[in-house]
């Protein structure tokens, strides 16, 4: 039986809290990102986590938006209506 991934870091702030591990179990070593508020669990490879570093802050919100559409849900647009 695999032993539980002990955390090698924390990232907090007001919004949020994530543990960051590193899991061996898969085809090879990938980040296990897990929200502590709400235990789910989602994984980096090495090419996901490269190909994140070379988003713009507009190419990660396309994206998001992207990944919203594909699931169903409607994008939120944080602009405020015109002629407020």
């Amino acid at each position: 039986m695999d032993e539980p991934l002990q955390p090698v870091a924390v990232v907090a702030n007001e919004f949020a809290s994530v543990a960051v591990a590193v899991d061996h179990a898969g085809n090879g070593p990938r980040l296990r990102l897990e929200d502590l508020r709400t235990g789910r669990v989602g994984y980096l490879d090495a090419g996901c986590t490269a190909s994140s570093t070379r988003l713009t802050s507009g190419g990660r919100r396309r994206e998001r938006a992207a990944h919203r559409r594909r699931r169903g849900r409607p994008h939120p647009d944080p602009r405020p209506p015109r002629g407020s």
